[in-house]
């Protein structure tokens, strides 16, 4: 039997009530064990040294914060107070901070200026573990996803088995990356079944290696340029691989030039156009060969024609990035021409 991790979930409550919920979402389907203490008040004593004794006994400490720091305990906060338990016990800590850029109400934020203060100073202190920032709920799933598989990978911790079916950490430890490979193919998809898996799991790899070995060419348009330039050749492995955080929320044709005419650019001394810097004939088609692996999706927004990304999508990007950072002796300019 597979060991199974505890992850320990630290978070504010009322402001992050979806957001937990699908971080509790990815370390289930990533086969280990969420651990909450939401029902415990970290400002009494006794219930705080059950949240203490919860943190010890996890193998990884998972923070999540926002723009709140939780209930005042002394002069720390509840955030604080369960991360100096992990660092205590030196459970290993990994951090997801919301983005500068993220979209969130005044409501869910700090009004007082010295908790303020502090829970940003905390969350310098974060950074100095593994850690990533997130802006939706979407990318969060992702981020999560990859900070969880990416660590118990390659930083494998004791684990947990029952007394009487323990083997040989060797073998458990295997048999705990088989299932997490297992269940990351399986995460969004939600397929039960050895030859389904099996099948989608080679649908996945023809899919990137698809992408990987074709190739078009994207042409540029500049602020008072008179036609298109700076032809250059890109596969399509990176257009998706940039185009995936873009498309988890529906995306126009003109956005999406915008987008790659901008990351894009060949030549950083010249500006882009504003409208369509990339041709729409040529995201068209892009948006069209990924439709037909089955990627991204065609839908119509109150803005009109758009395109987002599918759930196989996704799952194909977080095999292809699960990939990257299980490789970690691979020469980095040959992960850059991918």
């Amino acid at each position: 039997m597979p060991k199974k991790y505890h992850v320990y979930i630290s978070s504010t409550l009322d402001d992050l009530k979806a957001e937990r919920r699908e971080i509790i979402r990815v370390v289930s389907e990533l086969g280990a064990i969420p651990i909450t203490m939401d029902v415990f008040d970290i400002g009494k004593d006794e219930e705080r040294r059950l949240i203490n004794k919860a943190i010890e006994e996890s193998d990884y400490f998972l923070i999540l914060t926002a723009h709140k720091g939780g209930e005042a305990v002394g002069k720390s906060f509840a955030l604080e107070i369960e991360y100096s338990f992990a660092l205590k016990a030196k459970v290993p800590v990994l951090a997801l901070i919301i983005g500068d850029n993220a979209r969130w109400k005044d409501s869910k934020k700090e009004k007082n200026a010295a908790a303020k203060k502090a829970l940003e100073a905390f969350k310098k202190r974060l950074q100095a573990h593994t850690n990533d920032t997130w802006t939706t709920l979407a990318d969060l799933r992702q981020k999560a996803l990859s900070l969880l598989s990416r660590e118990m990978n390659l930083g494998p911790r004791r684990g947990w088995v029952p007394a009487n079916e323990a083997v040989h950490p060797y073998v458990a430890n295997e048999l705990c990356l088989l299932i997490q490979e297992n269940e990351i193919l399986k995460s969004q998809i939600k397929m039960e079944g050895t030859d389904i898996v099996q099948k989608v799991r080679e649908q996945i790899k023809q899919a990137i290696k698809a992408l990987a070995t074709n190739r078009i060419s994207l042409s540029f348009y500049y602020v008072d340029g008179e036609n298109w330039e700076n032809t250059r050749s890109f596969r399509y492995l990176k257009l998706f691989r940039l185009l995936t955080p873009e498309l988890s929320a529906p995306k126009t044709v003109a956005d999406i030039s915008h987008f790659l005419g901008n990351i894009l650019n060949p030549d950083l001394e010249k500006t882009v156009r504003k409208d369509y810097p990339t041709p729409s004939n040529t995201v068209k088609k892009i948006m069209t060969d990924l439709a037909l692996l089955k990627l991204v999706r065609h839908s119509e927004t109150g803005d009109g024609e758009a395109w987002e990304m599918t759930e196989y999508g996704k799952e194909t990007f977080s095999v292809f990035r699960l990939k990257q950072m299980t490789r970690p002796h691979q020469p980095k300019n040959k992960l850059d021409k991918i």
